[in-house]
């Protein structure tokens, strides 16, 4: 792991390390704090490494550290350890104490995200100015190359670390996300070094002896303009001629903030390359967030926003060259120069790789937050609801500079809807959430807006007037402005698209044809899931109101088989399914608005589906075709079954006495009455097969208790497999089975509990109950005989 090179042996590190087994972490961080206040930088020094790697864990997973993804606010340390390294508390002082003697720790360049790492191995110095001039260059070769940080590089870097390093943690851990001390220390984080009132308060031991230099190499006239932004260049910068870092006055006041922004968002977020994707080429070592991972990086975004959003409005107006702050400067570049272009290959990776469950709600909630940053304006939200509040004509540039957040992740979300079950409300609700938002007022023209300034011939631009024109106060025309501003929104616009897709790639447009055509299909297969979703919760409701009294009490013939509805699972069941048509008609008014289809056209879109779809849940099978080893799904019935719109309706084909226990029965029970009633079938089979063979009542009688599969079935399979075997026909046998149920084993507990209230022993009780089951035996027999009959 990092260390310094080359240290004294501390006597201080080999009693914390001593201390750090036996003691609780409460009398540990106490002495910790005695220690940081007391003893010298130089003790401190040998120190700070190994109490990073033992708060945050090693940066190869191996060691956990305080597990702080883990703690919540149960826990009894979690306000101890939030105390510790809240950014005024002690371990961040022990920093700044560090920071002041200039200290470097060194960081593997093997533990950087995938793509610095190609880079650098590479022999080419990355984009990002946090990593220049901090290359270690050992005589062994390129591949064993260090950074060299300062103490709140250091620190910052394992603490984002923390999020993405795998670590095996102790299995039973569960709980909110946000409520971890991970989560909670992030939030803090934020807040303290990128404030949205105020500034950052300043080290508390800044002296003369502190001359740490910016992270960015960058002067106070260029400040943040090339940052995020690829150069046109084909010349690659050696990492053997990394610039000098220029002490800039003016960086100073913010270099803490900027530092833990690019940490961020480099640890974070960077973990595919741009040239890869743009060739289509997979990573070489994939890298695959977490829920977690992804909510973390959704609290970023909004804090983002937020922090952007409060730059002061006579700031927001003038243009860039005029005095303001490096912090204000730093808000109005924040957001397209640090985060826009690696969040975007972020989504887009998470969008194509994520799996088709509930658990993407994490990244989709992500992406809208970041396409509205309006909502973090901290303006009061007003009496108007979300989806009636127009999107204000300010936020127009901002549309046009992320037209592909908008357009292009909506296209990929399209593509993953139709391949979704949208009768899970989970599922619902998602489809509803996009549907919503793209449907607020103004938003789905500033796109198309946006749209018409990419697609503007390119022999407009080439006659374009440089972007440093003069403003009418300074003598310019307010014609020639004008003019010249739209021309600079399209070059804007069509650079945005091209960093990120490459000169060559083929635009599909939101409100295309082609785009037109795939939203038509989402609105076809959402009106067949709101359809599905009735249906079964119609079934599911009339199963509910005809079930007697008597199968409540379990008198009946069980059917292992039997489901209330294929697929209909036990989320999907009730007011989920109410919520799945509320979320889908919702989604359907949205998605009408967006694309301008009136009631008329959305009629004729949807008239085929009432005459397509099946009547009865035994029909609604998947689109197939019989081949030479049974049915074979066609394309339809893939999506179908994915889209839960379609399912075979399977059923165990096997002995029905050898099924696995459910939930509902007493393993123990199960295994014994299948023992006795082995042997009371192999002894008694004959006579069970005479019985059953009568014509009479007792013949009747007995094929109803007695295990017949000469009966036929109440259900079998639609599409069968000319291969497979045919069942084996079984003689008929008794079943012991249904009494392991904990149903009936209540129900006859509860009828001995009457018995013994009445004064009835347990004798006169059971042969109440055997002569109840024999007369309900007799009558379903009846009625059963008379309903084959017709």
């Amino acid at each position: 792991m990092a260390a310094p090179t080359l240290q004294q042996p501390s006597f201080l590190l080999a009693n914390l390390k001593a201390e750090s087994c036996t003691k609780p972490l409460q009398q540990r961080c106490q002495d910790l704090v005695k220690i940081i206040e007391e003893y010298p930088s130089k003790e401190l020094h040998v120190v700070f490494p190994w109490l990073v790697e033992s708060v945050f864990g090693s940066l190869d997973g191996s060691i956990a550290g305080w597990n702080l993804r883990l703690l919540h606010s149960r826990c009894h340390e979690y306000n101890i350890v939030l105390e510790f390294l809240n950014p005024s508390g002690p371990m961040m002082k022990l920093v700044y104490k560090l920071q002041a003697e200039e200290y470097k720790y060194e960081i593997p360049v093997n533990y950087l995200p995938g793509p610095v790492k190609a880079c650098i191995q590479g022999g080419v110095l990355p984009e990002c100015p946090l990593f220049h001039n901090k290359l270690q260059f050992p005589l062994t070769g390129l591949l064993t190359l260090n950074l060299a940080l300062n103490p709140f590089e250091f620190f910052m870097f394992n603490f984002a670390s923390c999020l993405v390093t795998p670590k095996s943690y102790p299995q039973g851990h569960h709980g909110s996300v946000a409520d971890s001390a991970y989560f909670v220390l992030v939030d803090a984080y934020l807040k303290y070094f990128l404030p949205s009132e105020g500034s950052v308060p300043p080290s508390p031991f800044s002296d003369s002896k502190c001359s740490v230099t910016a992270p960015s190499p960058r002067s106070s006239s260029v400040s943040f303009a090339g940052y995020g932004v690829h150069s046109p260049s084909l010349l690659k910068h050696h990492i053997f001629h990394q610039p000098s870092v220029n002490a800039d006055p003016a960086a100073q006041e913010i270099w803490r903030s900027e530092t833990l922004l690019q940490m961020f968002v480099e640890i974070w977020l960077h973990h595919y390359s741009l040239e890869m994707y743009q060739k289509l080429q997979s990573p070489q070592d994939p890298f695959s967030p977490t829920e977690e991972h992804v909510l973390v990086v959704r609290l970023l975004v909004k804090h983002l926003h937020a922090f952007s959003n409060s730059l002061k409005p006579e700031t927001l107006t003038a243009s860039p060259s005029a005095h303001s702050s490096p912090l204000e400067e730093l808000k109005r570049v924040v957001v397209q120069r640090f985060v826009q272009q690696k969040l975007y290959l972020f989504l887009q990776h998470c969008f194509g790789h994520w799996p088709l469950d509930a658990s993407f709600r994490a990244v989709l909630e992500t992406w809208l937050s970041y396409i509205q940053p309006w909502r973090y304006t901290g303006e009061p939200a007003g009496s108007q609801p979300d989806q009636n509040r127009t999107v204000p004509d300010k936020w127009e540039p901002f549309v046009q500079e992320n037209l592909l957040m908008f357009t292009k992740l909506f296209l990929v979300l399209l593509n993953r809807a139709v391949r979704t079950d949208l009768v899970n409300a989970k599922n619902a609700l998602m489809v509803f959430r996009v549907a919503k938002v793209f449907a607020q007022p103004n938003l789905a023209d500033m796109i198309q807006k946006g749209e018409q300034l990419f697609l503007e011939p390119e022999h407009v631009l080439h006659h374009r007037q440089p972007r440093g024109y003069l403003t009418p106060s300074q003598g310019g025309s307010f014609l020639s402005s004008r003019q010249r501003a739209v021309t600079d929104m399209a070059f804007r616009v069509k650079s945005h698209v091209y960093a990120l897709e490459g000169q060559d790639c083929q635009y599909k447009q939101m409100f295309g044809t082609e785009l037109r055509g795939a939203v038509m299909k989402l609105i076809q297969i959402i009106a067949q899931a709101r359809q599905t979703a009735k249906r079964i919760s119609d079934h599911s409701s009339e199963a509910a109101a005809g079930g007697s009294l008597l199968s409540w009490f379990g008198m009946g013939s069980p059917d292992l088989n039997r489901n209330a509805f294929p697929g209909a699972e036990h989320e999907e069941s009730g007011e989920c399914l109410k919520k799945t048509h509320e979320f889908l008609d919702k989604a359907l008014e949205n998605l009408c608005q967006i694309f301008k289809l009136n009631p008329g056209q959305l009629a004729q879109l949807l008239s085929g589906l009432n005459s397509s779809q099946d009547h009865g849940p035994g029909r609604l099978l998947p689109d197939c075709i019989m081949g030479e080893n049974g049915p074979v799904l066609t394309d339809l019935g893939r999506q179908q079954i994915i889209s839960g719109l379609r399912r075979f309706d399977i059923q165990y084909q096997g002995d029905p006495e050898l099924q696995p226990i459910r939930s509902y029965e007493n393993a123990l029970l199960v295994r014994l009455f299948y023992r006795i009633s082995s042997l009371l079938n192999e002894r008694f089979g004959g006579h069970m097969h005479a019985l059953c063979s009568r014509p009479d009542l007792l013949g009747r009688l007995g094929r109803h208790y007695l295990s017949d599969p000469d009966s036929p079935a109440g259900n079998q399979p639609a599409l069968q497999s000319p291969t497979l075997p045919s069942r084996r026909r079984r003689r008929p046998r008794l079943s012991l089975r249904p009494l392991a149920s904990y149903r009936l084993l209540l129900m006859l507990l509860l009828g001995y509990a009457i018995g013994a209230v009445l004064a009835l022993g347990p004798a006169s009780t059971t042969l109440f109950i055997l002569t109840g089951s024999v007369l309900y035996g007799l009558l379903a027999a009846l009625i059963g005989d008379k309903m084959k009959t017709h």
